[in-house]
This record gives structure tokens, sequence and C-alpha cells, in this order.
């Protein structure tokens, strides 16, 4: 009886980090596209090396007439799209991106994802 006991709980605890770890990491919470002037691409890491990029953003603040500007931090996952990017520098860029909930050393360092370019002028 104690047996089935701690294997009915080991399962549970099983599919609960399961349930976890799916929606925290691998879940696309939201996806859209933003776009900005492109500021660099770079590709860096101690050991797991991303492509890692920022766009700037420009709008209006709370304020009248306030032009503020908002960076996008995103990461890059396919060496073709990074590639594109960095000859991309200073242009205005459309970017789709998907966002999750959590990184992985592996996709990068931000939780939002560049998956395609949508346009550049």
């Amino acid at each position: 009886m104690k047996g089935k006991l701690i294997a009915i709980a080991a399962i549970v605890v099983a599919a609960a980090l399961s349930i976890f770890i799916y929606f925290k990491f691998f879940f696309v919470f939201g996806e859209g596209v933003k776009a900005g002037e492109l500021n660099f691409v770079v590709y860096k890491g101690y050991v797991f090396k991303t492509y890692e990029g920022r766009a700037i953003q420009a709008g209006f603040g709370k304020g009248q007439g306030v032009i503020q500007s908002y960076e996008f931090d995103f990461s890059i996952t396919e060496k073709a799209i990074a590639d594109s990017l960095m000859r991309c520098g200073g242009k205005t860029v459309e970017l789709h991106y998907k966002e999750y909930l959590g990184t992985l050393p592996w996709r990068g360092k931000q939780k939002y994802i560049v998956d395609k370019i949508v346009s550049v002028r």
C-alpha cells in the first residue's frame, strides 16, 4: 500500500514538473510583429553562442509631445536570419517574433525569439 502511494505521488510530481517545464520554456505565450531601427545583432556567449539583437522603437510617451524610445531586445535561433539582419544595421526593420515565458541557454538570452524578417526599409 505504501509503495503504491509513493509511486502515485512520484507520477503526479513528474507530471506537474513536465507541465511546468513545457509552459515555462516551450509554450509560445505570444507572437507578433515589432518595427524599429535595428541597433545591432551580435553572436556571443561563453558556452552557448547565440545571436542577440536590439531594435529601437520610437514613440510618444505619456507627456505632451514627448518622444520616447523603447528597446526591443531579442534573440535569433536561425543563422540565415541573423546573417541577413547583420547587414541591416541602422535600417528600419519589421520583425516577426515569438514570446516565451522563460529562456533556455541554447535558444538565447531573451524571451523574444525573432523567427522572420517581415520587411527592411
